[in-house]
């Protein structure tokens, strides 16, 4: 009478090493984490999303050449565009400084900054009294509604290229399907820079010739998130089949 007993303990003995090779941990390689990461969000958590590119080059005489351009995206967007605001500044002074000369600085190489992928930030100098900054921001805040944005400047068509210049260097501001492009060439072989938010990634290239020069290039990505939790049934009914593991001894 026991029989049928002892058999199916023998049968859950003989069934026990198999599940413990089938939840035995494993390790992910980079590739498989890379396409894990940052993946999921609460659907209807994102109600704003936006981007602001601002490059300048400041010369050792004090005048300034950039732009900066935004896109803000949310619910109430028909089709994003990119607006553009130029950046226009003459000299501090008359005097002419040191360092604003023809640069005679070289730099060589760097071909392979072409095929970087992700966000690649690069200064090269050669040259004395130079600032140069790379940064990118994520601002990640909480509200109940989308901010009411107005954007500034003129519309950057897709394929168009916006330019501009000064005494402080030539400027171009490109759009193209894959994204925006902005370049800075300065006056007096002072160098140059170059800002690109396209195909997935964002590269800041910066390269100083000359003396005496002040560069930026700054991206801030910003992200508004609807301020509390959802609250639907279909989440509910998730925790609650989570809730019903504990008897189970989990």
């Amino acid at each position: 009478m026991k029989t049928p007993i002892w058999l199916a303990v023998a049968c859950l003995a003989a069934s026990l090493p198999i599940h413990a090779q089938t939840f035995k941990p494993i390790e992910l390689n980079d590739l498989e984490l890379s396409s894990l990461r940052g993946r999921y969000v609460m659907p209807g958590r994102i109600i704003s999303f936006g981007i602001v590119m601002t490059s300048t080059w400041q010369n050792a005489n004090g005048e300034v050449i950039g732009a900066t351009s935004s896109m803000q995206i949310q619910q109430s967007t028909i089709k994003p565009q990119f607006y553009v605001s130029l950046i226009d500044k003459t000299g501090n002074s008359s005097t002419i400084k040191q360092g604003s000369s023809t640069g005679t600085g070289t730099v060589t190489g760097g071909n392979g900054l072409n095929s970087t992928v992700g966000v690649t930030q690069v200064v090269r100098a050669a040259g004395d009294n130079n600032t140069a900054y790379n940064n990118v921001g994520i601002n990640v805040s909480k509200a109940n509604q989308a901010p009411d944005v107005q954007q500034q400047g003129q519309v950057l068509a897709s394929g168009s290229t916006l330019v501009g210049s000064n005494g402080a260097g030539s400027l171009s501001l490109s759009s193209t399907g894959n994204g925006v492009q902005l370049n800075i060439v300065a006056n007096n072989n002072q160098g140059s820079t170059m800002q690109r938010l396209a195909d997935g990634g964002l590269m800041q290239n910066t390269t100083l010739l000359g003396g005496g020069n002040q560069v930026s290039n700054l991206t801030s990505l910003n992200v508004v998130l609807r301020d509390g939790g959802p609250t639907g049934g279909a989440l509910n009914g998730n925790l609650d089949q989570l809730k019903g593991l504990r008897t189970n001894g989990f």
